[in-house]
């Protein structure tokens, strides 16, 4: 179980472990915005949102004016479900377009997808191996990968 970080402007930064958002209130660093019901650990309720006390500068996220591409972005952008079958538990990521026709590594041409479904499909397009996509691949704002419900 994770816990969503704030900023002090309530925008999302990242999630912690319960552990690291307890250590966060101890200090003092953060408040409670949300918590599980009446649950506590010692003085403080099981929290599932906390904001920071303080405002925390963040212009190195927006650096680049997007998402940096990786395997696991992909997945998690996906909700871990294959975009094949529709199912749960996807544990790779494919090429819409296979890497040897000139399909590119990025977010626009990346799929969750089960290791079965991926070798289903092999060197062909969706279309070609009668595979059509759930849903058109797209780049995913911070935002969509930080904050899994």
């Amino acid at each position: 179980m994770s816990v969503i970080v704030l900023n002090a402007s309530y925008e999302p930064l990242h999630t912690v472990s319960i552990q690291h958002a307890i250590r966060m209130l101890v200090r003092e660093v953060a408040v409670v915005e949300e918590a599980h019901g009446e649950r506590t650990i010692g003085p403080f309720p099981v929290p599932r949102v906390l904001r920071l006390v303080r405002y925390v500068v963040t212009h190195w996220r927006y650096a680049a004016g997007r998402m940096k591409y990786s395997k696991h972005g992909v997945l998690r952008r996906d909700k871990f479900r294959c975009a094949y079958c529709g199912l749960e538990n996807a544990d790779t990521m494919d090429h819409v377009q296979p890497r040897s026709r000139g399909g590119r590594t990025e977010w626009l041409n990346a799929v969750a997808a089960h290791a079965t479904c991926n070798e289903r499909k092999g060197n062909r397009t969706p279309a070609e191996a009668g595979m059509p996509l759930l849903w058109q691949p797209w780049v995913p704002t911070r935002a969509e990968l930080v904050i899994q419900t």
